[in-house]
């Protein structure tokens, strides 16, 4: 199905969000498992870089916002709405939020290994290093739609 008739299926079905505007994107390398951890309720969570949104000059996520999750085939799997959005060092992040997160084991010594791996990556591509004094965006979700 595509985003754009998932989208008006939901709507059809939730009218008050006609109005609401969305995104939609895969999370991270392995979009299926990560989406399915959505639609399981262990992730409620994801991070993202700060520097990437300022660098690609992007407005940052919202509390509100509304994402269709999609599939590596892009194909719609879920819709998510914000509840939290807050910026923290990478430093600062906690067993609740890698917890929240929903990945792995769900410990924070995973987190932290995964998202080195992934952030220095992103910063590479960026033209940045990364350190584990950077900020991120976090931003806590609620499943509304599957």
């Amino acid at each position: 199905m595509s985003v754009e008739r998932y989208w008006n299926q939901f709507i059809e079905e939730n009218p008050t969000y006609k109005n609401k505007s969305y995104e939609a994107f895969q999370f991270g390398a392995d979009p299926n498992t990560l989406a399915q951890l959505v639609i399981d309720g262990t992730k409620t969570l994801t991070c993202s870089s700060l520097r990437e949104y300022k660098v690609k000059n992007e407005p940052l996520p919202e509390v509100g916002d509304l994402s269709i999750v999609l599939n590596d085939s892009d194909e719609p799997k879920c819709i998510i709405e914000n509840t939290k959005v807050y910026i923290m060092k990478f430093s600062d992040v906690d067993e609740e939020i890698a917890y929240k997160e929903g990945e792995g084991d769900r410990t924070l010594s995973y987190w932290i290994k995964a998202h080195l791996d992934f952030f220095e990556w992103l910063y590479k591509e960026i033209g940045y290093e990364f350190n584990e004094d950077e900020e991120i965006v976090v931003e806590e979700f609620k499943l509304i739609y599957s």
